[in-house]
């Protein structure tokens, strides 16, 4: 089998959280998914369970640190591992204004120094995989050469597996959301990155919005990290495991059998107290493009809120989809 990154989906803010990873292990057994961020200060000194805690059907699962500490994040990493964490990733690619001034994201691609320190720390508190998610550059940088200081400096302290968002940050004078957007994609970098340096293990991520896509990178690349892709219309990952992992099959035939696989974590979650739209905001895309999906999304936007919601109202939203 393929490794677990083959396929892999991104850290989001806001949207890769505990319930959208389960959800998604619904219909991908083999991909490795990636939690939202979380500072390493957080880690160490706030209420664990609750930032880094995970149900044990997420596994494979890498925890993203942010920070540039190198004891703190030997601290986290070191959490990490006993919490039972596959992966820690330290984020090198977020251009937000809140990450930049914390002093980690993508302004550490030009603390390539720091970021070595830090991962040796993290190598040698945790005995897990430690791997750096970063862009191809920032602001004034010069594409390719600064890229490959970066990796080099980096990978000199142990680090051999890197994702590298094919554009660049701009951390002056766009926001997050136009960072993801406006500078090119230059994905013919990172594909020469891994041909000058096939020692190490490179994932590719940004813009991919098709497997056939993540198809044609895995000529060039390791591994291909999804990410609105995947939160958007999340039926992409169904046939994941079979395509690039070569399970027998997939793991649901069906967006009603996938929905009706999660009722069971809903259900875990709605006996200790979560509100069901905890859940239901990750579903939006589940029947994205399908007859009856824009019903379906406006049946549970407007039920899955009310006081004692449960499963009845995901039963009553399937019904108005054909199978």
């Amino acid at each position: 089998m393929r490794p677990n990154y083959t396929l892999s989906t991104a850290p989001m803010m806001e949207w890769s959280d505990r319930h959208c990873r389960a959800f998604w292990r619904v219909l991908t057994k083999h991909s490795l998914m990636y939690t939202e961020m979380v500072t390493a200060n957080a880690v160490i000194h706030g209420n664990r369970d609750y930032l880094i805690g995970y149900n044990d059907v997420e596994h494979p699962i890498a925890l993203q640190l942010g920070g540039s500490d190198p004891a703190q994040l030997g601290e986290a990493a070191k959490i990490a591992a006993d919490y039972g964490y596959d992966e820690v990733n330290l984020n090198c690619g977020c251009p937000s204004d809140r990450v930049k001034s914390g002093f980690f994201g993508a302004c550490l691609m030009a603390e390539p120094e720091t970021v070595a320190r830090s991962m040796e720390a993290v190598i040698e508190a945790a005995p897990i995989k430690a791997t750096v998610k970063n862009r191809i550059g920032i602001d004034d940088q010069e594409d390719y050469p600064s890229l490959l200081n970066f990796i080099d400096t980096v990978s000199a302290s142990g680090v051999n597996h890197f994702i590298v968002h094919a554009r660049k940050a701009w951390l002056n004078g766009l926001s997050p959301k136009e960072n993801r957007e406006i500078p090119p994609l230059r994905y013919d970098l990172v594909h020469q990155l891994k041909a000058e340096r096939p020692q190490l293990e490179i994932a590719i991520n940004g813009g991919i919005n098709t497997l056939d896509e993540a198809d044609e990178h895995l000529q060039h690349v390791d591994g291909v990290m999804l990410g609105r892709a995947a939160y958007q219309n999340p039926w992409i990952l169904a046939s994941v495991d079979r395509r690039f992992f070569g399970a027998q099959s997939d793991p649901v035939a069906t967006r009603h059998e996938a929905l009706r696989a999660y009722f069971p974590y809903i259900e875990s979650q709605l006996a200790v107290g979560a509100k069901l739209h905890y859940m239901t905001r990750h579903l939006m895309g589940l029947f994205n493009a399908q007859p009856g999906g824009k019903q379906f999304r406006r049946y549970v936007s407007e039920n899955a809120y009310k006081d004692g919601a449960g499963l009845a109202v995901l039963e009553d939203a399937m019904a108005l989809v054909p199978e």
